[in-house]
C-alpha cells in the first residue's frame, strides 16, 4: 500500500512538472504573439543591423560590450533568427571594441527597437584585486536593414574612404594588407568601418551597406523627437543616458528605466531572455501613441 502511494505521488509530481513546462511554453507563445500583434510601424517587419559600442572605462566596458554580444546572441537563437557578424573589432585586452551584425528572422526590427540605447553594469570587477565595485556603459543602435526596396542614394563626393590594416584576432591574413575601410558620410558625420573580410572591395561594400541602413533611419525619424534623443544617447555613454541597469551588486536586479519593468533573475535576461522589456516597451509605446 506504501509502495502504490509512492507510486501515485511521483506520478502526480512528473505530471505536475509537465504541466508547468507546458504553461511556460504556451506562455513564451502567447507574449511572441502578443509582441508581433503590436507591431504597426512601417519597418517592423525588417531584418536589421545592431552595433554595440563600449562606453569610457577600457576593459570593464569593452567586457560590458562583449556580454551584451553574448545576450543577443542567445536571443536570436532562442528566436528562430539567424545572424551574420558584418564587422568585430577585439578590446586590447578582452571583450570588443565595436561589433556589428546582420539578423534576419520575423519582425526582428520592431523587437529590437526597444533595445536601441545605453545599458549600464553594476558588478564586483573580476579585472579588479581589489574586488572594488565598477559601473560600465555600452551603447546598442539598431537599424532597419534596407534592401532593394528603398532606394538611398550616396553621392561619391559626400563620402571620405579610409583604408588601414586590420587589428585584433581574424587570421594573420587581414593585417597583411591594408583591407579595412572606414567610411566617413561628410554630410552627417556618420562613420562606417568593416575590416573582416580579406578584401577590401568586400569591406567596402559592407560599409556602405551600414551607412545605407543609418541614413535610411536618420531620414525617417529627421523630423522626430527621437532622433534627437538618440544623437544625444550617441554623446554621452555615461550616467543619466541609460535605458536599463544590469545591477550584479550589492543585489541582483535588471530594470529598465523607460517601463519601470524589473526582474531579480539577472542570468535569464543574460542568456537572452528579454522578450518581457520587449513587450512592456512597445505596450508603453501604444499606450502614448492612443
Amino acid at each position: 500500500m506504501f509502495v502504490l502511494h509512492l507510486e501515485i505521488v511521483r506520478s502526480d509530481e512528473i505530471i505536475s512538472l509537465e504541466a508547468q513546462e507546458h504553461l511556460s511554453f504556451f506562455s513564451t507563445l502567447l507574449d511572441k504573439f502578443e509582441i508581433n500583434s503590436l507591431l504597426k510601424h512601417q519597418d517592423d517587419n525588417r531584418d536589421v543591423i545592431l552595433n554595440i559600442h563600449p562606453g569610457a572605462g577600457g576593459k570593464e566596458s569593452e567586457d560590458w560590450a562583449f556580454m551584451l554580444f553574448r545576450m543577443y546572441k542567445r536571443w536570436i537563437d532562442k528566436n528562430n533568427c539567424t545572424m551574420k557578424i558584418l564587422n568585430y573589432h577585439d578590446g586590447d585586452e578582452n571583450g570588443l571594441k565595436d561589433v556589428a551584425i546582420e539578423i534576419h528572422g520575423t519582425n526582428v526590427y520592431g523587437n529590437l527597437k526597444s533595445e536601441r540605447g545605453v545599458h549600464r553594469l553594476v558588478r564586483i570587477s573580476p579585472f579588479d584585486s581589489n574586488s572594488k565595485r565598477h559601473t560600465s556603459f555600452a551603447s546598442v543602435f539598431i537599424y532597419p536593414l534596407i534592401e532593394d526596396d528603398i532606394n538611398i542614394l550616396i553621392n561619391e563626393k559626400d563620402i571620405k574612404i579610409d583604408t588601414y590594416r586590420a587589428s585584433g584576432a581574424g587570421g594573420q591574413h587581414v593585417n597583411k594588407t591594408d583591407s579595412a575601410v572606414r567610411i566617413t558620410h561628410l554630410p552627417t558625420g556618420i562613420v562606417c568601418q568593416c575590416q573582416n573580410q580579406r578584401s577590401q572591395l568586400k569591406n567596402k561594400n559592407i560599409a556602405l551597406k551600414i551607412l545605407k541602413s543609418k541614413l535610411y533611419e536618420q531620414k525617417v525619424n529627421e523630423s522626430s523627437l527621437e532622433q534627437d534623443k538618440l544623437n544625444s544617447l550617441k554623446k554621452n555613454i555615461s550616467w543619466g543616458s541609460q535605458i536599463r541597469s544590469y545591477v550584479f551588486h550589492p543585489y541582483q536586479l535588471v530594470k529598465d528605466h523607460r517601463t519601470k519593468h524589473e526582474t531579480s533573475n539577472i542570468d535569464y535576461v543574460l542568456d537572452g531572455d528579454i522578450n518581457k522589456f520587449i513587450r512592456k516597451y512597445l505596450l508603453l509605446n501604444m499606450e502614448k501613441n492612443e
